[in-house]
């Protein structure tokens, strides 16, 4: 092969790109081991053997078309932290480059069966991410080789739609990016606040303007810059981690930003990052081209999605999810709603019921509680709840069940919440309310220690109510 074949200012690139990735696999799977058999299982809020009785194996790839059960789902999770520990720890760069090959492509397999599968509860735009990063990670070659410079060039074709597709759907959405005050509401309305989310908020709105123009550069300038000489592809990857470390300080927005910083290695390069030229593995090569020429092909409409008046986002136009096109956020909210799912042991339902709320791990309930951080980690039902209240027709499919579960004090969706308000029993009912959440001022944190303010808007959802149970007969 040419000399511009292999990348030896790479290797640091490649490095970051095979660790970081293995990093965010170990947590997606981990999420997965936990809360898929409660969501998705065989009793799950959206069973997976309902769904694919009804979905082709052509349309939604996995390995469950040979038959589902969550014992399986949970190996198969738990298989997929081994695999990514063992990539995180560098085990498979003292391997044999087809080893190193197909350990990468069974732990984006599984993944690619999980997702498959996972119906609402997996349709973020990171799921499909992470599986385009994962595919690409997979033909970079162990340590020991030469870094593919083709596979760096479409790592940074990924990252240069992941930044450029969200920012041209910024632009061609809401206003208030084009005027620079959507982050006067962002902070405050995003799916999930974390910690420092209050204090973003409440920044001075000069402040607010330069974060969305911030925001700009690094989605529609910064991505242009990726494709020219060095050291200015490092410097707008560069860029592009840093107004992605400022999101992880002000939301929780699962592995989505830490694989993005992860991708932006790929810019590095240059005489700073030279290292010696690995060993040359003929067929590696070979098969290197082949994946780029059919990257190159698959990526005619995800490119021709980004200069669309009808911009697609978060949407995948192969069933293995090879190459995508994303974007986040084309609209702002400017105020935000939140439902309360709350319980009652009334025997009657009155005007007087008592009723107990359920707190959830990463969601606003209780306004007194200080936002949680959970990313990189995801909190697959909490973020559902951010969208029932914007639709509730979106969410009626498994919010129901979901409601009926928590009529029988189902173990295992329990264990996805915070707090369970009846311990000991089941509640008579339960129902859902719809209020509307906002941050504080200064002066009512400092009078109430409450983080939220929170005005009741009506009924989001009638009370189920347990049936009565008639005496047995003597």
């Amino acid at each position: 092969m040419p000399g511009w074949f292999h990348a030896g200012d790479s290797f640091i690139a490649r490095l970051v790109l095979q660790r970081g990735l293995g990093v965010a696999y170990f947590i997606a799977f981990a999420v997965a081991l936990e809360q898929f058999v409660p969501l998705l299982g065989e009793r799950g809020l959206l069973p997976v053997p309902r769904f694919l009785e009804r979905v082709p194996f052509w349309r939604s790839p996995s390995l469950f078309h040979f038959g589902y059960s969550d014992r399986l789902l949970k190996l198969v999770a738990a298989a997929g932290m081994a695999l990514s520990l063992a990539i995180v720890l560098g085990l498979p760069d003292r391997w044999p480059a087809l080893l190193n090959l197909a350990l990468w492509l069974v732990v984006w397999a599984l993944y690619l069966s999980i997702v498959n599968v996972g119906q609402t509860f997996y349709g973020f735009g990171w799921e499909s991410l992470l599986l385009e990063a994962g595919f690409l990670a997979a033909f970079l070659g162990p340590a020991w080789t030469a870094v593919p410079a083709p596979i760096i060039w479409l790592f940074r074709w990924l990252l240069f739609r992941l930044e450029f597709g969200a920012g041209l759907i910024k632009m061609r959405g809401d206003r208030c990016w084009r005027d620079l005050t959507c982050l006067y509401y962002h902070h405050e309305t995003q799916p999930m606040p974390n910690p420092l989310s209050w204090y973003f908020h409440h920044l001075p709105k000069p402040l607010h303007r330069i974060e969305v123009l911030g925001s700009h550069f690094a989605q529609l300038v910064a991505p242009i810059l990726l494709f020219l000489p060095q050291p200015v592809a490092t410097v707008a990857g560069l860029v592009m981690a840093v107004t992605q470390s400022w999101l992880v300080l002000s939301g929780n927005f699962a592995w989505l930003n830490l694989t993005t910083i992860v991708l932006a290695a790929s810019a590095l390069g240059g005489a700073r990052f030279s290292h010696p030229g690995g060993a040359i593995v003929g067929w590696h090569d070979a098969l290197v081209l082949a994946v780029t020429a059919l990257v190159v092909a698959l990526s005619w409409r995800p490119a021709r999605n980004l200069f669309s008046r009808n911009q697609m986002m978060n949407a995948s136009f192969d069933p293995l999810r090879l190459v995508n096109t994303y974007g986040a956020f084309g609209s702002i909210g400017r105020e935000r709603a939140e439902v309360v799912v709350e319980g009652t042991s009334d025997e009657l339902i009155t005007q007087d019921t008592i009723w107990r709320e359920y707190e959830f791990r990463g969601k606003p309930t209780d306004p007194l509680r200080r936002p949680p951080q959970w990313a990189p980690y995801h909190l697959r039902l909490d973020w559902l709840m951010w969208f029932a209240a914007i639709s509730p027709s979106y969410a009626y499919p498994w919010f129901v069940p979901l409601l009926r579960k928590l009529l029988r004090n189902d173990r295992a969706i329990l264990r996805l919440l915070r707090r369970n308000p009846f311990p000991d029993e089941p509640p008579r009912a339960v129902r859902a309310t719809l209020y509307r959440y906002r941050f504080t001022t200064w002066r009512e944190r400092r009078e109430t220690g409450a983080f939220w303010a929170r005005t009741r808007l009506g009924e989001y959802m009638e009370p189920l109510i347990t049936p009565r149970r008639e005496p047995a007969m003597a």
